[in-house]
């Protein structure tokens, strides 16, 4: 089984994509990690890009706006070259970055939130309550299950490096909270910039947060959009579904993925499509592998280049729709209420 690669703790894919790796291997310092370099997807508007490397967690994308105050951060990434990106880019722009924005609680969005604040201590958080709720439940349960991995000599050091980075920052899950809860949808204004800020309940996480800058037309999706498959295991896909809606309803011109390069119009309905029809199959005794080639297949032309790329969407795919199929159609850790009885 080619297991998840989801940004929270995907052990399990960790060791089912490891090679049985030699111990001297999994002994080795782990290489130094370049800073990826910012994209501009708008005038005053940057895309970091995240990123799945061998043997690591990912890092989901952070977007960066440029506000008459400062800079506007939506989401910080997991690891250290991650964040030093986004100091990177306030340190060439010459300016404070004030706000972050999360989009969810995933580990891969929020890990940079410490050192950024105290980069710029005056900057504040904002996200959705749910990281609460996943503190004291899907994070310290994957806490508990992750430390098991950090004896095993089979497991690359760089993979154990990153679970043992991941366990502090739930540690210190404090810091990763927002100071300001984003209580409903609206426009909010972030060191003078406006934007519009829409709160899903029960979608990717049990509260999801996505932005639109009407005078750029660009839309941050989170982890409503991920490839090469969508990350299920906090969700609920019914929910999910009608969030995609909405950003369908959005006038937007490019749209940032959680995972993934920037999006059209065209790009994200192929998604939204893809998606659709990938939840509808799971619900259905159709065999797992024919539902995960077809969602493979349908997303092809947003997977660029790489062979590879394709048989990770489908082996995730396969691995998601198992999920799916023993939890009544959403991942265990949704508290809707199922849409179908198990196949």
């Amino acid at each position: 089984m080619y297991g998840s690669v989801l940004a929270v703790f995907a052990a399990l894919a960790i060791i089912a994509t490891a090679t049985a790796g030699s111990a001297a291997a999994a002994q080795a310092e782990p290489p130094p990690v370049a800073a990826p370099e910012p994209q501009e997807v708008a005038p005053g508007a940057w895309m970091i890009p995240g990123g799945i490397r061998p043997n690591r967690q990912p890092d989901g994308n952070s977007v960066i706006f440029e506000a008459p105050a400062g800079l506007v951060v939506v989401d910080t990434g997991r690891h250290a070259w991650h964040r030093e990106a986004i100091l990177s880019l306030a340190r060439v722009q010459k300016t404070d970055i004030v706000a972050i924005v999360n989009t969810h609680w995933h580990l891969d969005h929020v890990s940079g939130n410490p050192d950024l604040r105290a980069a710029y201590p005056g900057l504040r958080v904002y996200s959705s309550a749910a990281i609460d709720g996943a503190l004291a439940g899907f994070l310290r349960a994957s806490a508990a299950d992750s430390a098991a991995y950090l004896d095993d000599p089979k497991i690359p050091e760089e993979t154990r490096a990153d679970i043992r980075a991941d366990l502090l920052t739930i540690e210190n899950g404090a810091a990763l909270k927002p100071d300001v809860v984003i209580p409903a949808s609206g426009t909010t204004t972030f060191g003078g910039l406006a934007l519009r800020v829409s709160l899903v309940l029960d979608a990717v996480t049990a509260g999801d947060v996505w932005l639109y800058d009407p005078k750029r037309g660009v839309a941050v999706l989170g982890d409503l959009v991920t490839l090469p498959a969508p990350f299920l295991d906090t969700a609920c896909p019914q929910g999910w579904k009608a969030a995609l809606d909405e950003v369908a309803a959005t006038p937007f011109e490019v749209a940032i993925p959680g995972h993934g390069a920037p999006m059209t119009r065209a790009q994200f309905r192929l998604y939204q499509a893809a998606f659709e029809a990938f939840i509808d199959c799971s619900a259905t005794t159709v065999a797992v592998d024919d539902c995960a080639t077809r969602w493979a297949d349908s997303i092809r032309p947003l997977l660029g280049d790489d062979p590879l790329e394709h048989g990770r969407a489908r082996g995730m795919a396969a691995y998601y729709v198992e999920l799916l199929r023993a939890n009544g159609g959403r991942s265990r850790h949704c508290a809707a209420a199922p849409p179908f009885a198990n196949p």
